[in-house]
């Protein structure tokens, strides 16, 4: 009786360490499968945002409150015909400032009629332009704009800060009467990085003229981001908790080996 006892005791102990050592290695490659999928998502958010992706360091506070002085930016690379209003972008231009970006707010584009100020907003193509994004308690007629059509191919730039901002206003006098080269704008701003702000607010003021832009891929890069990292901290843990924890269980099952003999 006693032999026959410990017959059938022994297949079953083998039995469960066989199951525990084929869960070992199902979880192993798991583990495996979560740091690979994560590396994939982590580095590839980083090489597609910085393909599609520069940083900027604005330097004045013309931008002011969307964009502060020394708030670093990002801008996703656009083609200038992609230019729409409302754009927060970056461009250059020599007649503005010699070999250096500058960052304002299109507000209206080529064939446009742009003109300031009616009730204290800016009129483009007649229409009265709501600007929650300027600064609490101004007025847009800080700003006196004679009637200026844009050129086809051209924009007309303002900052968000009227009062202080060298934009389109100071340079009327210019053959281009304040307009900048859809060619000259390499970036659209999409969001405040440092300090953080996040995206920047849809200028919902401009959808009566026409399609507003979409914004970028940052959110989905960003998101890429953070998973590849929590799946290759979560996999790279996987090894020393799962040696932990099978630690823990063969002392507790020698304890009761003991216990019971």
């Amino acid at each position: 009786m006693g032999g026959e006892s410990m017959t059938r005791t022994a297949p079953q102990r083998g039995g469960t360490g066989t199951a525990r050592a084929g869960g070992g290695r199902v979880g192993q490659r798991l583990s495996g499968l979560a740091v690979a999928l994560g590396v994939v998502l982590f580095l590839g958010g980083f090489a597609w945002g910085a393909v599609v992706y520069r940083p900027y360091t604005v330097p004045t506070s013309s931008m002011t409150p969307t964009i502060d002085a020394g708030d670093r930016v990002m801008a996703q690379r656009v083609d200038g015909d992609e230019v729409r209003r409302g754009d927060v972008v970056v461009f250059e231009d020599k007649s503005w400032v010699d070999n250096a970006k500058v960052v304002k707010r299109v507000v209206a584009v080529g064939g446009d009629t742009v003109s300031c100020c009616t009730d204290g907003k800016l009129t483009v193509n007649g229409k009265q332009i709501d600007e929650p994004y300027l600064p609490k308690g101004s007025l847009a007629e800080s700003k006196d704009v004679p009637e200026v059509t844009v050129p086809r191919g051209r924009l007309f730039l303002l900052g968000d800060e009227r009062q202080g901002s060298l934009d389109s206003t100071a340079h009327l006098t210019d053959t281009a009467r304040g307009t900048v080269s859809r060619d000259a704008v390499s970036a659209r701003v999409d969001a405040v990085v440092w300090p953080w702000k996040g995206m920047l607010a849809r200028p919902t003021g401009f959808e009566p003229l026409g399609p507003l832009s979409r914004p970028g891929p940052l959110r989905t890069i960003a998101l890429m981001i953070v998973a590849g990292a929590v799946l290759i901290l979560g996999g790279g843990a996987y090894g020393p908790v799962a040696g932990r924890l099978g630690r823990s269980r063969a002392r507790t099952a020698r304890a009761g080996t003991t216990g019971a003999g």
